[in-house]
């Protein structure tokens, strides 16, 4: 039997990319503090560990996809981390934990154990469909060892640089595009609705115009008209996210004009409705303060225009 792939961290975005893992046949054996999380997966056919180090003694590569700092070091440098493991040979952080975060670990893991910087993107119904794009900084000859399993779960897998890290800092700047993008276009909706738009036909408009972006694509057609808004990504990860790009902006002397502005509207939102919602429930306040619903016509029970 070949060797387990090791997966800590089985949540909204863990559990679909560790299985696409088992349904390609690689035995898997996973890890997480909450036992009802892993329950699915086990019953696939994955084997549980008792504790990250348990993890680390059974599996050569151990992927970890966790959504904290403070979990992803418990996990990685606590101890019962999976430093303390006999047969780990590679870490690969799928976490998006900013750059000078995943070069601690890297340090505190080496020599024995190669760390690979390697930020998803694409939300968790890529995960799903196995359509991630993974960006991959660290040693080039781990990189070309793990990337066959990468190929598994990505439809783009980006290496950038030699560093832990620098794949963090292109994650970051990506999710910062993203989320003033979002913010933008909750604004754009709010306003054309307030003067009588249909916002299916916007959505069809802008996705044809130079406006097109990830959330006229996604999060606005398939989260937020049919209002379901359960794209899959928390408030708390896109605070976090922003508040990492913004304290490498700091550290580097980069000005920024924008993103504070963004994290300032994610965190009011955060304030009004708590950390755990989701990140697409940011468009009703817009919905409040403008007396308006942004709803496509499924959800209002009626054709879209044409």
């Amino acid at each position: 039997m070949s060797m387990p792939i090791g997966f800590i961290g089985t949540g909204s975005m863990g559990a679909p990319i560790a299985g696409q893992f088992l349904a390609r046949g690689h035995p898997l054996l996973v890890y997480d503090i909450n036992q009802a999380a892993v329950q699915p997966l086990v019953e696939r056919g994955a084997e549980t560990a008792s504790s990250p180090r348990d993890l680390a003694d059974r599996a050569e590569t151990v992927f970890i996809c966790l959504p904290t700092l403070e979990s992803i070091r418990e996990v990685t440098l606590g101890s019962e981390g999976i430093h303390r493991g006999s047969r780990i040979e590679t870490c690969v952080n799928c976490s998006t934990a900013g750059p000078g975060f995943v070069r601690e670990i890297a340090q505190g893991l080496a020599p024995r154990i190669a760390v690979m910087d390697c930020p998803i993107t694409g939300g968790a119904a890529a995960a799903r469909n196995a359509s991630l794009s993974i960006t991959v900084s660290g040693a080039r000859a781990q990189f070309d060892a793990i990337k066959p399993l990468l190929d598994r779960v990505a439809t783009h897998v980006f290496y950038v640089g030699p560093e832990p890290g620098q794949a963090q800092i292109m994650k970051l700047l990506n999710n910062m595009l993203s989320f003033a993008a979002f913010v933008a276009s909750c604004e754009a909706f709010a306003l054309g609705v307030k003067a009588g738009l249909d916002p299916d036909a916007m959505v069809a408009v802008i996705n044809t115009g130079t406006g097109r972006n990830s959330a006229t694509t996604d999060k606005f057609p398939n989260n937020i008209l049919p209002r379901t808004f359960d794209y899959g990504a928390k408030l708390a990860i896109s605070f976090k996210d922003i508040s990492l790009c913004l304290d490498e902006a700091e550290r580097r002397g980069v000005p920024m004009w924008l993103a504070p502005v963004v994290k300032q509207v994610i965190g009011f939102a955060i304030g009004q409705d708590g950390d755990a919602v989701d990140v697409t429930t940011l468009v009703k306040h817009y919905e409040r303060w403008c007396g308006i619903e942004i709803a496509g016509a499924a959800a209002r029970g009626r054709s879209p225009q044409r």
